[in-house]
C-alpha cells in the first residue's frame, strides 16, 4: 500500500509540474536568495586624494583664479553587509594639516585661520547610505551612485550628499566623489587678506578614490 501511495504521489507531482509556467520551474536555480556578503573596502596605497576648489580674485591677477588644495592623507573604511552600509564602521578622515596648494601663504592662512587645524585636525565623513549602488558589486564596468552621510568640518556636522562616478577594475574600485558646501555651513569665515580681493562662498569638495577589499587578518 505504501509503495502504491508513493508512486501515485510522484505521478501527481509530475503532472502538476508539467503545467507550471517555465519561470516557476526555473526558480529553484534562478530565484534563490544568496547569503549576505560582508565586505570592507579601504584606501589602496596609492590613488587616493582629497581636494578643495574655491574661486578667488587675487589683487595681482586680472582674472579670477581657482584655488586647489590637495592631500593624500586619507584613512578609513567602507563596510557593506548584504549591500547595506554598516554606519558604525563606515567613516573616512582627511588630515587637513597636510593640505597643499600652489601658494604657501594661502596654505598657512587656511590651516590656521579658516580651518583652525590645531583645534580641528581632520574632516570626517560618516557614511550612512549609498543610494543607487548596484549589488552584488560588479567586477567590471562603470557605475554612478550617491554617498549620503554626515560631514564634520571645523567641529560642525552637517548632512551631506556626494555624487559618485566609479569603475570596478582589478578587484578594486576607482572614481571620484564630489559635493559642494559653503564656509558658513561649518562656522568658517571666508579668507580676507590684502592680496585677496574676494573669495566665493562656495567650496567644491572632491575625493578621488581607489578602494580595495581589505585582506583577512587585518
Amino acid at each position: 500500500m505504501r509503495a502504491a501511495l508513493t508512486a501515485t504521489s510522484l505521478i501527481f507531482v509530475w503532472l502538476a509540474s508539467a503545467h507550471l509556467p517555465r519561470e516557476v520551474l526555473r526558480c529553484e536555480s534562478d530565484c534563490r536568495v544568496g547569503p549576505a556578503v560582508r565586505i570592507r573596502l579601504v584606501p589602496a596605497p596609492d590613488g587616493n586624494e582629497a581636494r578643495f576648489r574655491v574661486k578667488e580674485q587675487l589683487a595681482m591677477l586680472t582674472m579670477p583664479n581657482v584655488a586647489v588644495g590637495v592631500t593624500s592623507r586619507i584613512t578609513g573604511a567602507l563596510v557593506l553587509d548584504g549591500g547595506k552600509v554598516v554606519p558604525a564602521e563606515s567613516r573616512f578622515s582627511v588630515a587637513l594639516d597636510s593640505l597643499k596648494s600652489d601658494r604657501d601663504r594661502r596654505d598657512g592662512y587656511i590651516k590656521h585661520r579658516t580651518l583652525e587645524t590645531d583645534r580641528f585636525p581632520t574632516a570626517d565623513l560618516a557614511v550612512t547610505a549609498l543610494p543607487g549602488l548596484p549589488w552584488p558589486l560588479p567586477d567590471s564596468g562603470t557605475m554612478t551612485f550617491q554617498i549620503v552621510g554626515d560631514l564634520t568640518i571645523h567641529g560642525v556636522t552637517r548632512p551631506s550628499t556626494w555624487q559618485v562616478t566609479a569603475e570596478a577594475k582589478d578587484g578594486g574600485f576607482t572614481g571620484t566623489a564630489s559635493t559642494r558646501v559653503k564656509f558658513e555651513d561649518f562656522g568658517m569665515t571666508q579668507p580676507r587678506v590684502a592680496i585677496v580681493l574676494s573669495v566665493e562662498d562656495d567650496i567644491g569638495l572632491e575625493y578621488q578614490f581607489h578602494l580595495i577589499p581589505e585582506r583577512s587578518g587585518h
